[in-house]
């Protein structure tokens, strides 16, 4: 455990090979009182790095510990070669050798790294909240979907839903078709979570998720986020299911190279507040009840 002293301020370290930085909790009775944990994952745009994610969308009223996770491939774990070494592979299949393998290992991680820092900090044994932007967006589905993770509540802003809209977006970008094949096709099967409804809905006991889309994203647009909700509506009771657009918000939510925060931007305050609200709602809330039965 880190003395008391340190828990006031964020903290940056690495937790089972994972670079974070853990922010406490905005109000506690006693820095020492176990409280909920929020894990957080950034997107391949800005924000693309945890400090970035952790400025853009700090949570900042919520009693809980919110816990900003660097992605595979990302910052201090990029692979030898560096960036020219993640263009080879974007270039060569960026399906199958880039954006499926970062979702799927920052989906796995997750579970570890809750596990060693409730070690380290006084973070409670109860249920997580999961928080994703982009590509982050959909690992935090897919841990929704397969992990075993104790999640109670998930809340997704610009969420990747489905990859296929990005690869179009890059042959628009580079002039260059994408080449499908039958394994690609079936890795964007995998992460296509509207037709993963069922996988999604299915974990028990449910956790609620919003889903947060940006009225001005040109890549995962809002009609994405809808079909998302439609598919899983008739699944979840009305209060554990929510989409809402917010009109300024973009696809990028900040300027490159996207490793520290912006400044603030209308459409990442009103999304930075509307996933306050639903955590406070379905995870800190709860927590507080259940603390207070305790005592």
């Amino acid at each position: 455990m880190v003395a008391d002293s340190t828990l006031a301020q964020p903290i940056s370290g690495t937790a089972g090979g994972v670079p974070f930085l853990a922010v406490p909790p905005a109000i506690t009775n006693d820095p020492n009182d176990p409280t909920p944990v929020i894990v957080a994952l950034h997107a391949f745009e800005p924000p693309r790095s945890e400090t970035a994610l952790a400025g853009t969308l700090p949570l900042a009223s919520l009693p809980a510990w919110r816990i900003y996770l660097g992605l595979p491939m990302f910052g201090a774990r990029l692979p030898e070669g560096g960036v020219a070494e993640i263009n080879r592979r974007g270039q060569d299949d960026y399906l199958i050798q880039l954006y499926g393998p970062i979702v799927e290992q920052a989906s796995a991680e997750a579970a570890r790294v809750v596990a060693e820092l409730r070690d380290r900090f006084p973070i409670h044994d109860g249920p997580v909240g999961l928080m994703g932007v982009g590509a982050g967006g959909a690992a935090a589905l897919l841990a929704l979907a397969e992990s075993k993770l104790n999640i109670g509540a998930v809340g997704a802003v610009n969420p990747i839903i489905d990859p296929t809209p990005v690869l179009s977006a890059r042959e628009r970008r580079l002039g260059v078709a994408y080449e499908w094949t039958e394994s690609s096709r079936e890795v964007a099967s995998w992460l296509d979570f509207a037709a993963r409804a069922g996988d999604l809905a299915g974990r028990q006991p449910q956790a609620p998720l919003l889903i947060i889309n940006g009225g001005q994203d040109e890549v995962i647009v809002p009609d994405h986020g809808r079909k998302l909700y439609e598919a899983l509506a008739p699944k979840y009771p009305p209060t554990g299911i929510r989409h809402i657009v917010v009109p300024d918000l973009a696809h990028t939510m900040g300027p490159e190279p996207g490793l520290e925060p912006g400044p603030p931007a209308p459409g990442n305050v009103l999304a930075d507040r509307a996933l306050m609200e639903w955590f406070h709602l379905h995870l800190t809330s709860a927590s507080e009840t259940t603390t207070q039965l305790r005592r």
